[in-house]
């Protein structure tokens, strides 16, 4: 009956700890590991501000981008402009190369040879629609050709740093040799977002162009559903701020999107996405709902902190010569700020101090450089920075000429010790030998003396 009843109550205690973990589930850790696995050929999720990568996978795997590739169109656009190479309002006309290497079942919109429209108005086809003729169109009227404006994206290109870019078109549809990679398509998209001009249109849910010379104005939408609803319901994401979309079979669905909330600003890439359809019929753009979801979890499980202030850590570092002091503090001169799991520990965090000596010699100025504090967390390296003098201090004279009459009295006061136990031993020896000489003497010519009456032996 007792073995019974012990084995009732620790049932009951077993299924009160189950409910328990049930109700209160154990918070996460805020790591990467603890993301499920993007469901894409590549992915990213960079905080822009401070270009800390929350989540990567396959990062620098090579792979098409498809249209994803406009935004590198945008980039020499806007930079044209801002290099008063051509204005906003300047007019390019379409030419009979509008189409050119354009399949006929490509994103468009439908602009006919010998039609006009600002840069503006081709921005908009551009970036909102997608309009594969309108990279052509800007790419033609900027630079004479498709091919000269295609060799100044990949100069662009490798200035930015993207080492695995190659580009052979400016709108992005597949050829062999045209690539990209996760890691390259953030720098990319966070240089295209750091112009106002761009960041406005890839952030516009829908796009109009007034009638041309040739056709009617023009209304449409912004192909990003975290954006529009125009094409996808349910994806929509409230702090999503752009920036492009694109599609090819080869590339598969990819998307470049930036979302900010509480002064923070995330981009995430997506290449090689699909989409599923799950047993209810219902079909999941995964370009959407992974970029979606990495975002949200970015925004809830990291947040700017400051890991190293000029109060983090003092080191008190021996002064030589130092004027009523023996010694000075030392202590970070920056604050170093970064991105951390929210259930970061600042109590946690591993100060290395590297010291540039062991001693410093006075003087010392307020600032001077003593060494250097890095600072890891979890075995991760979060950066290093300077450590200072925070205050000034003087030599001291005495202490420094005692110091340095010390040294050169050094071998003087050698040289005169040794002359000295020298002539010491000299004096020695002769007074020995004088002794000994003596005692010679004493022996050959000392007589006898009379002893004298009643004296005993």
């Amino acid at each position: 009956m007792h073995t019974t009843i012990k084995r009732s109550i620790s049932y009951m205690l077993t299924s009160l700890l189950l409910l328990m973990l049930l109700i209160f589930p154990a918070s996460a850790t805020s790591s990467t590991e603890d993301f499920p696995e993007v469901m894409a050929a590549s992915a990213i999720l960079v905080d822009a501000e401070l270009d800390t990568i929350l989540y990567k996978k396959n990062i620098y795997d090579r792979r098409p981008c498809a249209s994803i590739t406009k935004l590198m169109t945008a980039i020499l656009v806007v930079e044209s402009i801002e290099h008063d190479e051509i204005s906003k309002d300047t007019v390019f006309t379409a030419s009979a190369n509008l189409w050119y290497d354009i399949e006929g079942n490509a994103s468009n919109q439908n602009i006919k040879i010998g039609e006009e429209l600002t840069v503006t108005e081709l921005l908009h086809c551009l970036l909102i629609a997608s309009a594969n003729e309108s990279a052509n169109m800007l790419a033609e009227g900027l630079c004479g050709s498709v091919d000269a404006f295609v060799e100044s994206m990949n100069i662009r290109a490798a200035e930015l740093g993207m080492n695995d870019t190659h580009f052979t078109n400016p709108h992005g549809l597949h050829t062999e040799n045209q690539y990209t990679t996760a890691y390259d398509v953030y720098l990319m998209t966070k240089k295209a977002l750091s112009y106002p001009m761009i960041q406005e249109i890839v952030s516009t849910s829908v796009g109009e162009v007034p009638a041309t010379n040739l056709s009617d104005g023009r209304l449409f939408y912004n192909t990003n559903a975290l954006l529009s609803t125009w094409k996808y319901l349910g994806y929509k994401y409230s702090a999503a701020t752009g920036a492009k979309t694109g599609y090819t079979p080869e590339a598969g669905y990819c998307l470049a999107s930036s979302a900010e909330q509480n002064e923070r600003k995330l981009i995430a890439v997506i290449l090689g996405a699909e989409n599923i359809e799950h047993p209810d019929g219902k079909k999941e753009r995964l370009q959407f709902s992974e970029s979606k979801r990495l975002l949200q979890w970015g925004f809830s499980n990291f947040e700017k902190k400051a890991i190293i202030t000029p109060s983090s850590l003092m080191r008190e570092i021996p002064v030589l010569y130092g004027k009523d002091i023996s010694y000075v503090i030392a202590a970070p001169g920056d604050t170093l700020i970064d991105i951390v799991p929210k259930n970061f520990e600042i109590s946690d965090v591993e100060y290395t101090v590297t010291l540039l000596e062991k001693e410093v010699t006075a003087p010392i100025s307020q600032g001077q450089k003593l060494g250097t504090i890095s600072v890891s967390y979890n075995d991760k390296e979060y950066g290093s920075t300077d450590l200072i003098a925070t205050l000034d201090v003087e030599r001291s004279i005495t202490a420094y000429l005692f110091s340095g009459t010390k040294s050169l009295l050094k071998p003087i006061l050698l040289t005169a010790l040794l002359i000295a136990l020298s002539f010491v031993a000299v004096i020695l020896s002769m007074r020995l030998w004088h002794h000994r000489l003596n005692s010679k003497k004493n022996k050959k010519g000392k007589r006898p003396r009379k002893r004298k009456k009643g004296t005993k032996e």
